[in-house]
């Protein structure tokens, strides 16, 4: 793995600095590709949630590409969303539509393995409790996700946990709705707890706009509610900020 730099940020997570984006989706494919083959061995399934933007995009079309396509057994594979925009799933601002149309589609994965959010019908309260109502059957009375895949916006924001926001404090939910005003936009998101008990957690992150939100969020104070991705944390398990240099500038 092509790693220039890597920091340890104790219970902040550990940061691991890479040339450029090529190397950047490189690594994330190796690591997404050694937690399957483990998952694998020790339960027989792989569980991976997906995040949305346009960072994990190239990563997506990458493990649909030879040599990571047949590196990977999908029929073990199950596919989730960290969160989705409510919109329907052909729209092009669509996160399910984003992953499908890059990944999901791509390789051979049994369609009861992907376990998408429904925002074709309904409201979003109500997709997000049938979401979670989904998982919970899945897992069990502990769901806990082999791989969350993050991002992390120049604002702060995870998955779809933004700045104020009175899901940051949810504890007894893994799934729920909120009216961004932010964004105009109705969103879906798991919740901090489902995240923080993913064996690993990884926030994929490319370019110089990234590089002043990660100084505040990894080298900065405490402030949860200004910065949500500073509510991450792993609990029992790994947590890792893959970046390029570009990103990486300021820490």
């Amino acid at each position: 793995m092509n790693v220039t730099k890597t920091i340890d940020f104790r219970e902040k997570g550990k940061v691991l600095v890479t040339p450029d984006v090529h190397a950047l989706d490189d690594a994330c494919a190796e690591m997404i590709v050694k937690a399957a083959a483990d998952a694998i061995a020790a339960r027989g399934r792989f569980t991976i949630a997906l995040s949305g933007g346009s960072t994990p995009k190239p990563l997506y079309a990458l493990l649909a590409t030879e040599p990571w396509r047949t590196r990977i057994d999908w029929s073990r594979t199950h596919f989730f969303l960290g969160d989705e925009r409510f919109v329907p799933s052909t729209s092009n601002q669509s996160n399910f539509k984003m992953a499908n149309d890059a990944l999901i589609s791509k390789v051979p994965v049994p369609a009861d393995n992907v376990h998408r959010i429904d925002t074709d019908h309904g409201e979003p309260v109500e997709a997000a409790e049938e979401y979670e109502e989904e998982i919970r059957k899945f897992f069990g009375p502990k769901p806990r996700l082999d791989f969350n895949l993050l991002g992390i916006g120049t604002n702060g924001h995870t998955a779809s946990l933004f700045p104020g926001r009175p899901t940051l404090k949810v504890r007894d939910r893994l799934v729920v709705a909120d009216e961004i005003p932010e964004v105009h936009m109705w969103r879906i998101t798991f919740t901090v707890p489902l995240i923080n008990d993913s064996r690993c957690i990884l926030f994929l992150v490319a370019g110089a706009d990234k590089a002043g939100i990660l100084n505040q969020v990894l080298r900065g104070p405490h402030e949860p509610e200004r910065l949500p991705s500073q509510l991450i944390r792993a609990n029992g398990g790994s947590l890792i900020w893959l970046m390029d240099e570009a990103a990486a500038a300021n820490l």
